[in-house]
């Protein structure tokens, strides 16, 4: 290949990696983006509990000796000694097992799979009230993580530190999307009930903001795949490097013969 060739083919290249790049939608909700004011669909989805599950559980209220005991940091069940101090309780982590339950202290086991945190925070405090005046439960997902990977400016494993987290959610804590993030093709892939599921959400469309997939769930691992522009780009750069080899090669040989030549003419 000659210069002049190679560099016609990479001004090629350019060239059309820069007519693919007027066909990449880089806003959210084109749909909607010509209407002043509207109406969007609202979800009440919250995450619920599954097996493996890690449960973060806390009770308090204005008397800690009455609550302690149910505080597994807070009370030795061999001695039945309560320990107090001056600092709020501390809480107790739980991990749901393969039946759905947890072994709660004083309670016993107590079924827990397919609640979510409120359900079982309003269990809990029903469920004390009958030995403790106004406890105060908090339950939270000690586990709930999900990762987002592919063009996202900083991919990462999240740690979600609320109830409840939507797939813009995850993608803005990640950086949100790079220009080479083909925005209607963000694949969302869950583990729920022994099987794993996915979609593709298409955040071109407002229809995406009634999915079931965009509320987050422990563990979904969310990918943002790349556009024609970054797909031609890595292509280019592959043939580019292997061409860059081939020719790298060719003068190295070619330089092994030159010598010979020029050492077998000397003698």
């Amino acid at each position: 290949m000659t210069l002049k060739t190679f560099a016609l083919s990479a001004v090629l290249a350019v060239g059309l990696a820069s007519c693919n790049s007027s066909k990449t939608v880089l806003p959210y909700f084109v749909d909607i983006s010509d209407v002043k004011e509207g109406h969007l669909p609202l979800s009440d989805f919250m995450p619920v509990i599954e097996p493996d599950d890690e449960l973060y559980i806390s009770v308090t209220s204005v008397s800690p000796e009455a609550t302690a005991v149910y505080n597994i940091p807070n009370y030795n069940p061999a001695t039945r000694e309560v320990i107090i101090s001056n600092t709020s309780p501390r809480a107790a982590t739980y991990i749901v097992d393969t039946k759905g339950d947890i072994s709660f202290p004083v309670l016993g086991s107590l079924h827990v799979a397919g609640m979510t945190t409120e359900q079982l925070t309003d269990m809990l405090v029903q469920k004390i009230s009958a030995d403790v005046k106004d406890p105060v439960v908090t339950v939270r997902l000690a586990n709930f993580t999900v990762v987002v990977a592919g063009e996202v400016k900083t991919p990462k494993t999240i740690s979600v530190d609320r109830n409840r987290i939507s797939v813009l959610d995850a993608l803005a804590a990640a950086g949100d999307l790079t220009e080479y993030g083909e925005r209607s093709n963000v694949l969302v892939i869950r583990e729920e009930g022994g099987k794993r599921t996915y979609a593709h959400l298409d955040l071109n469309s407002s229809e995406t903001l009634s999915s079931p997939y965009y509320y987050l769930k422990q563990n979904d691992y969310v990918y943002v795949a790349p556009n024609k522009v970054r797909q031609a780009n890595s292509k280019y750069n592959q043939n580019n490097a292997f061409k860059l080899s081939v020719i790298s090669t060719i003068v190295s040989a070619s330089s092994v013969i030159a010598s010979l030549v020029i050492a077998l003419t000397v003698k």
